[in-house]
């Protein structure tokens, strides 16, 4: 299957969910939409190469630099997954997985706390705005409502 990359203008709709699979991996579909938003000048109030992102690039062993150009000739998701299991950090089927599993399950408190004290406050607001709880949600549940908030495609979570 090819799914076409469709350029999405993240001024106006988010990315992919993080939990997305392409070859396997985890925020692969996001951070794509992203990079993409970024050459185009249409990532609105994402980032793209941001601490999230480099998850993936850490995994791999690759820099955002070389993700970019990949994207750039890329027509579809599975180019960039099958571009991404061939360079960087040789990574079996079952590191992917086991990878990508872990991504899905980090807790929001566990991330925050690495990027310090500063942020948290931030991120705990920003938990209650959505009616989740900052000890146990996880990172992709924050995102993806965060997102509907932001888009109001949740007419519930928009009105928080």
């Amino acid at each position: 299957m090819n799914t076409p990359i469709d350029n999405r203008n993240l001024t106006q709709q988010p990315p992919n969910s993080p939990r997305q699979r392409f070859g396997g991996f985890a925020l692969l579909a996001r951070t794509v939409d992203k990079c993409r938003a970024s050459i185009t000048r249409t990532l609105g109030e994402y980032h793209y190469n941001c601490p999230l992102d480099n998850m993936l690039f850490e995994f791999k062993g690759i820099t955002g630099d070389q993700f970019k150009i990949a994207v750039v000739s890329a027509r579809n998701y599975e180019d960039v997954a099958a571009w991404l299991q061939s360079n960087g950090a040789p990574k079996t089927s079952a590191e992917i997985e086991a990878w990508s599993d872990k991504v899905e399950t980090l807790k929001l408190k566990d991330v925050a706390a690495r990027q310090g004290p500063n942020r948290q406050p931030e991120v705990i607001e920003s938990c209650r705005q959505l009616g989740l709880q900052f000890e146990t949600v996880s990172l992709c549940d924050w995102l993806e409502a965060d997102d509907a908030a932001s888009f109001q495609l949740c007419p519930e979570l928009a009105e928080k």
